[in-house]
């Protein structure tokens, strides 16, 4: 299974539009790919926290019917990182995953918002519901940045029977050891993949951490990013899953 993540710098200087238009242009070049992983609220921009209720958007907006077109085009999954959805007076931060037809696999409003140095707590209200979905690859659960802190949301995914995570994320690089820790670990104690899709560079004087990362069930790290634009691509084989759950069974081990 061929798997890709878009590390994308954010450029203060671009409008939402050129932003889109740039990471379309990037989705081209995931072709062949079998899932393709953006990163968080990378349309408008993590930071840009007055930006958020002006370029808010329906799930059925633009965001998501132009993503949903590059997934029918590329005939991929695509994990399209979240945005600002706007529904009647409340806003959330949502992710989106589209199968290869454009169809939505299904959504994700993040549970756990960041409040540390960041608007977000105030700005849009937290979701409430796990997301876990059917793939042909496995069931995949979505997650988002911050909630990487929280174990417990993982092991209710596993209880749901996920296999593979995919994070979606602005995480700044002052913290980017816990991010390397926290991509790891999650892998390791859920004996899951794990595919995270960070962003880079500098915008509204925080820098980013990038490091986007696919992990493997024994929490190795096959592939990872840097500190600038890229797109990390790698192979995995989702047997390895199954193997390792048979071989070294933690899970079933469980008493609590």
């Amino acid at each position: 299974m061929k798997v890709a993540s878009i590390q994308l710098e954010i450029k203060d200087q671009e409008s939402k539009e050129q932003r889109i238009a740039r990471v379309e242009s990037m989705l081209g070049e995931v072709a062949g790919c079998d899932l393709v992983v953006l990163p968080e609220i990378w349309a408008t921009g993590y930071f840009s926290f007055d930006r958020y209720h002006e370029e808010a958007e329906e799930l059925d907006g633009p965001f998501v019917q132009r993503m949903s077109a590059k997934a029918k085009e590329l005939h991929t999954y695509l994990f399209a990182g979240s945005f600002v959805e706007r529904q009647g007076d409340r806003y959330y931060n949502t992710s989106v995953l589209f199968n290869p037809e454009g169809g939505i696999v299904g959504t994700y409003r993040k549970i756990h918002l960041f409040r540390y140095g960041s608007a977000e707590g105030e700005l849009l209200t937290r979701g409430e519901e796990i997301s876990v979905f059917d793939t042909p690859f496995g069931k995949v659960g979505l997650a988002t940045c911050y909630d990487l802190r929280f174990p417990e949301l993982f092991r209710k995914q596993v209880d749901l029977g996920a296999e593979i995570l995919l994070i979606t994320s602005a995480w700044p690089h002052q913290r980017l050891a816990h991010w390397n820790l926290f991509n790891s670990v999650r892998a390791l104690e859920n004996q899951c993949f794990l595919i995270s899709s960070n962003c880079v560079g500098t915008t509204r004087n925080v820098l980013l951490g990038g490091h986007s990362q696919v992990v493997d069930p024994w929490g190795i790290t096959v592939a990872s990013g840097g500190e600038h634009e890229t797109i990390v691509r790698t192979e995995i084989d989702t047997e390895q899953i199954k193997r390792i759950r048979e071989v070294f069974p933690q899970l079933k081990h469980r008493v609590l």
